[in-house]
C-alpha cells in the first residue's frame, strides 16, 4: 500500500519535470549528501524526469543527424525542408506545433504529479517503476 506524498515532494516532483529534471537533480545530490532517504513517489517522478529529458535530447540530436544526412539527397530535400518548416512554424503562443506538445505533456506529468499520482508513460514508467519499486 502506498502513502499519500508530503506536499514538498509533489512540488519537487513537479518542479523536476518542468525544469527537465534539474530540480529533481539537485533534490537527489541534497538527499545524498543528508543521507536522507527518498520517497519512492519522489524517486519515480524524479528518475522518470531525468530519463525523459535525456531521451528528448538523444532524440533531438538523432533527428538532426538524419535531416542533415537527408538534406544531401536532391528530391527529399525539399520534402525533409517542408516538414521541418511545418514542424517549427508558429501555431499555438508563437510556439511551434513540437515546442507545443512537449510543454502541454510536460504540463500534464507536473499536473499528476502535483496531484500525489503516478503518471504512466508506455516503456518508460515500466522501467522506471520496476527499478524503484524493488528497494
Amino acid at each position: 500500500m502506498r502513502e499519500e506524498p508530503f506536499l514538498i515532494e509533489k512540488i519537487v516532483a513537479a518542479l523536476s519535470y518542468l525544469t527537465m529534471g534539474m530540480a529533481g537533480f539537485i533534490w537527489l545530490l541534497i538527499s545524498l549528501f543528508t543521507k536522507a532517504r527518498l520517497k519512492s513517489f519522489l524517486q519515480y517522478h524524479i528518475f522518470q524526469s531525468i530519463f525523459l529529458s535525456l531521451a528528448f535530447v538523444v532524440l533531438s540530436i538523432f533527428i538532426g543527424w538524419v535531416s542533415n544526412i537527408l538534406s544531401f539527397i536532391p528530391i527529399i530535400n525539399k520534402i525533409v525542408a517542408q516538414i521541418t518548416f511545418l514542424l517549427n512554424m508558429p501555431v499555438l503562443f508563437n510556439y511551434s506545433l513540437i515546442q507545443s506538445v512537449i510543454y502541454i505533456f510536460l504540463y500534464y506529468l507536473a499536473i499528476t504529479s502535483l496531484m500525489g499520482k503516478y503518471s504512466y508513460i508506455p516503456w518508460i514508467s515500466d522501467i522506471i517503476g520496476q527499478n524503484i519499486c524493488r528497494r
